[in-house]
């Protein structure tokens, strides 16, 4: 019996220009289980960016039905929509959507505005404070986004989007602006993440080195599923590989220096 986290069933988004209806998705049906590590790909103009929007409830598909944790979400008002997005989903974007002027406690703590979380300021910061000592940047609390790397960016972006315990992390494109090195060590941080606290993360790329560090590729292809397929090397990452691998910089006492 599979415990799939996302169902998707049938669906179809169309976007209306003018006269002309344009059919981007065509008939999307995927289940994604709990603990998975999956990677969407597909050329421009695939739909997958589309895929993403409905799969994150910033938008809803034209028809078929959409289950997200045995909510359907395809039929909510945009108030319970947004409050599915606050308390189930994480969100980690290419360019990190980083306020300039706030410290990155502060930017890992705001979203606990946003929801009911019933934890006093001091919990907050306290859970903030961990999240930022997980991804390595425990020495840059006070830190601005001008003071950091774009990797440590990044870093800060994906303790934002776990502050709220989420049982899944949405990443689009999430190493689009960053080297070489530094793709590197935020790939190793989601394996680390998927593998040691069982994350489901689902991310969107053009780039198949980025894919080839997920367990399972779900390719589009004019608005259809092309292939599904696992990453068998991949699947047979254990928790502790996936923590060898992940930068040392996200160990308990690292500075965060690293880029």
């Amino acid at each position: 019996m599979t415990d799939a986290l996302i169902k998707l069933r049938d669906i179809r988004r169309t976007f209306h220009l003018g006269e002309i209806d344009l059919q981007v998705l065509r008939g999307i049906s995927l289940d994604i289980n709990r603990g998975e590590l999956v990677s969407l790909t597909g050329p421009s103009g695939s739909g997958k960016s589309t895929l993403m929007n409905i799969l994150g409830c910033l938008d809803r598909p034209t028809s078929g039905e959409y289950w997200l944790d045995g909510v359907e979400t395809s039929g909510l008002s945009n108030d319970r929509r947004a409050m599915i997005r606050n308390q189930k989903i994480g969100f980690v974007f290419q360019s990190f959507n980083l306020l300039p002027r706030t410290s990155a406690l502060e930017q890992v703590m705001m979203p606990l505005a946003y929801t009911a979380s019933g934890l006093s300021e001091r919990e907050a910061k306290k859970r903030a404070v961990a999240l930022l000592d997980r991804v390595g940047l425990a020495q840059r609390l006070d830190h601005t986004p001008a003071q950091l790397s774009g990797g440590q960016q990044q870093r800060i972006a994906i303790a934002r989007a776990l502050i709220n315990h989420p049982p899944v992390l949405f990443a689009d494109e999430p190493t689009g602006n960053l080297d070489s090195k530094t793709t590197n060590e935020i790939l190793a941080m989601f394996q680390a993440l998927n593998a040691d606290e069982g994350i489901t993360i689902v991310i969107v790329t053009h780039d198949p080195f980025v894919a080839s560090h997920t367990k399972r590729n779900v390719h589009l292809i004019d608005g259809l599923i092309d292939s599904d397929t696992p990453n068998e090397r991949m699947a047979r990452l254990t928790a502790g590989e996936a923590a060898q691998r992940a930068p040392a910089s996200m160990s308990p006492s690292a500075t965060g220096a690293t880029p």
